[in-house]
Protein backbone atom coordinates (compact mmCIF):
# COMPACT_ATOMS: atom_id res chain seq x y z
CA UNK A 1 0.00 0.00 0.00
CA UNK A 2 3.02 2.29 1.20
CA UNK A 3 4.27 1.83 -2.52
CA UNK A 4 1.00 2.34 -4.49
CA UNK A 5 0.39 5.92 -2.73
CA UNK A 6 4.24 6.67 -3.22
CA UNK A 7 4.34 5.79 -7.41
CA UNK A 8 0.99 7.78 -8.00
CA UNK A 9 0.90 10.74 -9.41
CA UNK A 10 4.43 10.84 -9.99
CA UNK A 11 5.60 13.49 -12.87
CA UNK A 12 9.07 12.42 -14.18
CA UNK A 13 11.78 14.95 -15.87
CA UNK A 14 13.49 13.64 -18.75
CA UNK A 15 16.73 15.41 -20.53
CA UNK A 16 17.09 15.60 -24.28
CA UNK A 17 20.12 15.87 -26.03
CA UNK A 18 20.84 19.66 -26.69
CA UNK A 19 20.81 20.24 -30.37
CA UNK A 20 20.46 23.59 -32.57
CA UNK A 21 18.65 22.93 -35.94
CA UNK A 22 18.49 25.04 -39.28
CA UNK A 23 14.75 24.53 -40.56
CA UNK A 24 12.48 26.75 -43.16
CA UNK A 25 9.28 27.88 -43.42
CA UNK A 26 7.35 25.31 -45.17
CA UNK A 27 3.56 27.48 -45.00
CA UNK A 28 1.75 29.94 -42.70
CA UNK A 29 -1.68 29.68 -41.75
CA UNK A 30 -3.92 32.13 -39.30
CA UNK A 31 -5.65 30.80 -36.77
CA UNK A 32 -7.15 33.81 -35.65
CA UNK A 33 -6.76 37.22 -36.20
CA UNK A 34 -3.57 37.20 -33.71
CA UNK A 35 -2.33 33.66 -33.16
CA UNK A 36 -0.19 32.38 -36.41
CA UNK A 37 0.31 29.14 -37.18
CA UNK A 38 4.17 28.36 -38.36
CA UNK A 39 5.10 25.13 -40.16
CA UNK A 40 8.89 23.99 -40.40
CA UNK A 41 10.40 21.58 -42.17
CA UNK A 42 13.76 20.63 -43.16
CA UNK A 43 16.97 17.68 -42.71
CA UNK A 44 17.81 18.58 -39.32
CA UNK A 45 14.33 17.88 -37.99
CA UNK A 46 15.92 14.08 -38.27
CA UNK A 47 15.99 12.90 -34.22
CA UNK A 48 13.82 15.98 -32.98
CA UNK A 49 12.02 14.96 -29.88
CA UNK A 50 9.09 16.41 -27.59
CA UNK A 51 7.60 14.71 -25.29
CA UNK A 52 5.34 16.72 -23.35
CA UNK A 53 2.84 19.45 -24.55
CA UNK A 54 4.43 22.11 -22.31
CA UNK A 55 7.91 21.60 -23.66
CA UNK A 56 9.63 24.57 -24.91
CA UNK A 57 12.15 25.14 -28.04
CA UNK A 58 14.92 27.77 -28.08
CA UNK A 59 14.17 29.84 -31.50
CA UNK A 60 16.84 31.94 -33.49
CA UNK A 61 15.52 34.95 -35.53
CA UNK A 62 17.97 36.19 -38.27
CA UNK A 63 19.33 39.80 -37.36
CA UNK A 64 19.11 42.89 -39.65
CA UNK A 65 21.12 41.58 -42.97
CA UNK A 66 19.09 38.32 -43.29
CA UNK A 67 21.82 36.01 -41.44
CA UNK A 68 21.15 33.37 -38.79
CA UNK A 69 23.70 33.51 -36.09
CA UNK A 70 23.06 30.93 -33.01
CA UNK A 71 25.01 29.81 -30.87
CA UNK A 72 27.13 26.78 -30.74
CA UNK A 73 25.97 24.71 -27.82
CA UNK A 74 28.83 23.83 -25.68
CA UNK A 75 29.27 21.87 -22.09
CA UNK A 76 30.38 25.58 -20.79
CA UNK A 77 27.00 26.81 -22.27
CA UNK A 78 26.24 28.70 -25.43
CA UNK A 79 28.67 30.49 -27.60
CA UNK A 80 28.05 32.88 -30.20
CA UNK A 81 30.54 33.51 -33.34
CA UNK A 82 32.83 35.75 -32.92
CA UNK A 83 32.60 39.13 -35.32
CA UNK A 84 29.02 39.09 -35.83
CA UNK A 85 25.36 40.18 -34.37
CA UNK A 86 23.73 37.22 -32.65
CA UNK A 87 20.40 36.06 -33.26
CA UNK A 88 17.86 37.25 -30.72
CA UNK A 89 16.18 34.57 -29.03
CA UNK A 90 12.34 33.55 -27.79
CA UNK A 91 11.50 30.36 -25.89
CA UNK A 92 7.98 28.44 -27.12
CA UNK A 93 6.00 25.45 -27.35
CA UNK A 94 6.85 23.29 -30.17
CA UNK A 95 2.91 22.89 -31.31
CA UNK A 96 3.08 19.69 -33.47
CA UNK A 97 5.58 17.68 -34.78
CA UNK A 98 4.94 14.75 -37.52
CA UNK A 99 8.14 13.12 -38.09
CA UNK A 100 7.15 10.92 -41.02
CA UNK A 101 5.89 13.96 -42.89
CA UNK A 102 8.95 15.94 -41.26
CA UNK A 103 7.08 19.32 -39.85
CA UNK A 104 7.37 21.22 -36.65
CA UNK A 105 4.36 23.38 -36.00
CA UNK A 106 5.33 26.55 -34.08
CA UNK A 107 2.15 29.35 -32.85
CA UNK A 108 2.87 32.44 -32.19
CA UNK A 109 0.94 35.43 -30.89
CA UNK A 110 0.86 38.92 -33.51
CA UNK A 111 1.35 41.16 -30.33
CA UNK A 112 4.00 43.35 -31.15
CA UNK A 113 7.24 44.44 -32.02
CA UNK A 114 9.73 41.90 -30.06
CA UNK A 115 11.85 39.93 -32.65
CA UNK A 116 9.42 36.78 -32.35
CA UNK A 117 6.08 38.50 -33.83
CA UNK A 118 8.23 40.66 -36.23
CA UNK A 119 9.29 37.61 -37.69
CA UNK A 120 6.39 35.38 -37.68
CA UNK A 121 4.22 38.35 -39.37
CA UNK A 122 6.69 38.90 -42.09
CA UNK A 123 7.20 35.07 -42.38
CA UNK A 124 7.31 33.25 -45.79
CA UNK A 125 7.78 30.14 -47.19
CA UNK A 126 11.74 29.74 -47.10
CA UNK A 127 12.38 31.86 -44.69
CA UNK A 128 15.88 30.50 -42.67
CA UNK A 129 15.03 29.93 -38.55
CA UNK A 130 17.08 28.31 -35.82
CA UNK A 131 15.44 25.92 -32.66
CA UNK A 132 17.27 24.53 -30.37
CA UNK A 133 16.13 21.95 -27.81
CA UNK A 134 13.99 21.07 -26.46
CA UNK A 135 16.43 20.55 -23.48
CA UNK A 136 14.19 18.70 -21.60
CA UNK A 137 10.32 17.33 -20.96
CA UNK A 138 8.35 17.29 -17.60
CA UNK A 139 5.99 14.03 -17.94
CA UNK A 140 3.15 14.81 -16.23
CA UNK A 141 1.79 11.68 -14.25
CA UNK A 142 -1.34 9.85 -16.56
CA UNK A 143 -3.02 8.52 -13.71
CA UNK A 144 -5.04 12.06 -12.58
CA UNK A 145 -8.73 12.25 -12.78
CA UNK A 146 -8.64 15.42 -13.85
CA UNK A 147 -6.41 18.22 -15.44
CA UNK A 148 -6.97 21.94 -15.20
CA UNK A 149 -5.39 23.73 -17.75
CA UNK A 150 -5.35 27.69 -16.95
CA UNK A 151 -3.69 30.07 -19.81
CA UNK A 152 -4.02 33.18 -21.52
CA UNK A 153 -3.49 33.21 -25.55
CA UNK A 154 0.06 32.24 -24.93
CA UNK A 155 -0.73 29.32 -23.20
CA UNK A 156 -3.30 27.75 -25.98
CA UNK A 157 -0.73 25.84 -28.43
CA UNK A 158 0.32 24.06 -25.02
CA UNK A 159 -3.46 23.95 -23.76
CA UNK A 160 -4.52 22.31 -27.80
CA UNK A 161 -1.74 19.91 -27.49
CA UNK A 162 -2.52 18.60 -24.07
CA UNK A 163 -6.21 18.06 -24.85
CA UNK A 164 -5.31 16.44 -28.25
CA UNK A 165 -3.20 14.10 -26.03
CA UNK A 166 -4.98 13.65 -23.12
CA UNK A 167 -5.42 10.07 -21.24
CA UNK A 168 -8.06 8.19 -22.51
CA UNK A 169 -9.67 8.01 -18.89
CA UNK A 170 -9.18 11.95 -18.05
CA UNK A 171 -11.06 14.38 -18.00
CA UNK A 172 -10.18 18.16 -18.48
CA UNK A 173 -11.39 21.68 -17.76
CA UNK A 174 -9.41 24.71 -19.38
CA UNK A 175 -10.12 28.23 -18.56
CA UNK A 176 -8.46 30.42 -21.13
CA UNK A 177 -7.93 33.90 -21.05
CA UNK A 178 -8.50 35.92 -24.07
CA UNK A 179 -8.54 39.63 -25.27
CA UNK A 180 -11.78 39.48 -27.56
CA UNK A 181 -13.78 36.73 -28.99
CA UNK A 182 -12.32 36.43 -32.30
CA UNK A 183 -8.99 34.92 -30.38
CA UNK A 184 -11.34 31.82 -29.49
CA UNK A 185 -9.74 28.35 -31.22
CA UNK A 186 -10.96 25.42 -32.21
CA UNK A 187 -9.78 23.10 -29.61
CA UNK A 188 -10.33 19.24 -29.35
CA UNK A 189 -13.55 18.76 -27.91
CA UNK A 190 -15.44 15.41 -26.17
CA UNK A 191 -17.37 14.53 -23.48
CA UNK A 192 -14.64 14.91 -21.12
CA UNK A 193 -13.00 18.12 -22.30
CA UNK A 194 -15.32 21.08 -20.77
CA UNK A 195 -13.32 24.57 -22.45
CA UNK A 196 -14.11 27.89 -20.71
CA UNK A 197 -13.31 31.12 -22.25
CA UNK A 198 -12.83 34.05 -20.39
CA UNK A 199 -12.37 37.26 -22.55
CA UNK A 200 -10.12 40.35 -22.03
CA UNK A 201 -12.86 42.48 -23.17
CA UNK A 202 -15.64 41.27 -20.58
CA UNK A 203 -14.40 43.49 -17.49
CA UNK A 204 -17.45 41.28 -15.52
CA UNK A 205 -15.17 37.75 -16.00
CA UNK A 206 -11.62 37.31 -14.91
CA UNK A 207 -9.77 33.56 -14.64
CA UNK A 208 -9.53 34.13 -10.51
CA UNK A 209 -13.25 34.36 -10.09
CA UNK A 210 -13.16 31.06 -12.22
CA UNK A 211 -10.60 29.46 -10.34
CA UNK A 212 -12.08 30.19 -7.67
CA UNK A 213 -15.21 28.57 -8.77
CA UNK A 214 -13.89 25.05 -9.71
CA UNK A 215 -13.86 22.14 -7.69
CA UNK A 216 -12.71 19.45 -9.97
CA UNK A 217 -13.36 15.51 -9.03
CA UNK A 218 -10.90 13.48 -7.91
CA UNK A 219 -7.29 13.90 -8.10
CA UNK A 220 -6.44 17.33 -10.15
CA UNK A 221 -3.28 18.11 -11.51
CA UNK A 222 -3.28 21.94 -12.08
CA UNK A 223 -1.27 24.03 -14.49
CA UNK A 224 -0.87 27.36 -15.19
CA UNK A 225 0.54 28.91 -18.13
CA UNK A 226 0.39 33.42 -18.01
CA UNK A 227 1.74 36.57 -17.47
CA UNK A 228 5.02 35.83 -14.85
CA UNK A 229 3.53 37.83 -11.68
CA UNK A 230 -0.07 36.70 -12.44
CA UNK A 231 1.06 32.63 -12.43
CA UNK A 232 2.80 33.20 -9.08
CA UNK A 233 -0.09 34.87 -7.48
CA UNK A 234 -2.48 31.81 -9.02
CA UNK A 235 0.33 29.46 -7.62
CA UNK A 236 0.11 30.75 -4.20
CA UNK A 237 -4.07 30.37 -4.21
CA UNK A 238 -4.12 26.92 -5.22
CA UNK A 239 -1.15 25.57 -2.90
CA UNK A 240 -1.29 28.30 0.35
CA UNK A 241 -5.75 28.70 0.43
CA UNK A 242 -6.57 25.63 -1.52
CA UNK A 243 -4.22 23.73 -0.06
CA UNK A 244 -3.26 21.60 -2.96
CA UNK A 245 -0.04 19.27 -3.22
CA UNK A 246 2.35 21.20 -4.69
CA UNK A 247 3.71 18.73 -6.69
CA UNK A 248 0.51 18.81 -8.05
CA UNK A 249 0.66 22.26 -9.18
CA UNK A 250 2.65 23.99 -12.11
CA UNK A 251 2.61 27.56 -12.77
CA UNK A 252 4.81 28.94 -15.46
CA UNK A 253 5.65 32.67 -16.24
CA UNK A 254 5.44 32.58 -20.35
CA UNK A 255 6.01 36.47 -20.35
CA UNK A 256 6.39 39.46 -18.06
CA UNK A 257 4.36 42.72 -18.33
CA UNK A 258 7.16 44.32 -16.28
CA UNK A 259 10.41 43.28 -17.84
CA UNK A 260 12.84 44.30 -14.09
CA UNK A 261 10.33 41.61 -13.05
CA UNK A 262 12.90 39.23 -11.17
Amino acid sequence: MAEASITRHASQRVRHTLTLRRLTVKRVVDLTPHMRRITLEGRDLAGFTSASPDDHVKLFFPVADGSLNPPAFTPEGPVYPEGVHPSPARDYTPRRFDAAAGELDIDFVLHGEGPASTWAEKAQPGDLLGVGGPRGSLLIAADFDTYVMVGDETALPAIGRWLEELPATAHAIVIADITATGEKQALTTSPRIDVRWIHGDQPSQSVENALRELSPPGDTFWWVATESKRARALRQYLVEERGIDKDWVKATGYWKADPNDE
